[in-house]
């Protein structure tokens, strides 16, 4: 009799312990839900440091989920914290290695780190699944300074028909380098930064006298920013001077064109950023297309905020 009293006693007991156990995994599931949505919520208005605390208490409920990791660390970079959300988006990788996603975060992390190499071994991996991402790696490549990669890149897009209206631009500046390096050095008199220019063509000389030319109004503006895309055609700098010289000569759509291929060299810089927008501005105005000056004007003051 005490046998089949302490087995119905264990059986009892068992059945009690099903639905805690069911009940404990639903009230975790529940709070993990109510937590990562808040979080997303948070990330919205921009309270990026209130999603990061909901997130982490995710983690705890739900180790080494893909998505929280993948929040986590797009929140990190949001406030600046680039190596943290590079540790996050990491973590999140050695889940899904190939997840497109995920990888072109990495690569837009590993650009505001300035690690180019790596971000170009990151690109390369989603390149090789979608062949028309590979027109970042020209991009890449001349932020690395690796002028000659950026060629071949841009040769195999060609080859595969894959060439942009901007690549091709890009190529075309590419290709003037080796005529403007090898023009006779000419020695101007009116200013002694032109001088300097003409001797030793650096980008420091050129970033001092495109400074002075601007500044000045000087219409060799045009001129020096022309030489100086063939020169350094990773320099967004360069590219902002010559769409401010084709503004000022009418030359709207040009200026737009050179300028919408400079902003894509633009990384975690406002100020060059508003600088771009107010002169896409510029030149949308000049086209008479209204809408698209204001809508940039607008970019460039929520950035000024």
């Amino acid at each position: 009799m005490s046998f089949f009293t302490l087995l119905f006693s264990f059986f009892i007991n068992a059945q009690d312990s099903i639905p805690a156990t069911v009940d404990a995994a639903e009230k975790n599931n529940i709070e993990f839900q109510q937590l990562f949505f808040k979080a997303l919520s948070d990330k919205a208005i921009f309270n990026y440091q209130k999603a990061i605390q909901s997130l982490e208490k995710c983690n705890s409920i739900l180790p080494n989920n893909k998505a929280v990791l993948f929040e986590l660390s797009k929140n990190y970079e949001k406030l600046g914290r680039n190596p943290e959300a590079l540790s996050y988006i990491d973590l999140a990788l050695k889940i899904e290695p190939t997840n497109v996603w995920l990888l072109e975060h990495k690569v837009f992390i590993l650009r505001k780190l300035a690690d180019f190499d790596s971000a170009i071994l990151a690109q390369q991996k989603i390149a090789a699944t979608y062949p028309k991402k590979k027109q970042l790696l020209v991009f890449l490549h001349l932020q690395n300074n690796d002028v000659k990669s950026a060629k071949k890149v841009l040769t195999e897009l060609k080859e595969a028909k894959l060439l942009t209206a901007r690549l091709r631009t890009i190529e075309k500046k590419i290709n003037a380098r080796k005529t403007t390096e090898d023009s006779p050095k000419k020695i101007t008199e009116n200013l002694d930064v032109k001088s300097l220019f003409e001797k030793e063509k650096s980008y420091s000389n050129l970033k001092t006298l495109l400074d002075k030319l601007a500044a000045d109004n000087d219409a060799d503006l045009l001129k020096y920013s022309e030489q100086g895309l063939a020169l350094f055609p990773a320099q967004p700098f360069v590219y902002l001077m010559n769409g401010k010289a084709l503004n000022n000569n009418k030359d709207y759509k040009k200026a737009l064109e050179t300028l919408q291929n400079g902003i894509d060299f633009v990384i975690d810089n406002n100020e060059i950023k508003t600088k771009f927008y107010m002169e896409i501005s510029r030149a949308y105005q000049g086209l008479n297309n209204i809408k698209k000056a204001n809508s940039y004007k607008s970019k460039a003051k929520k950035i000024l905020k």
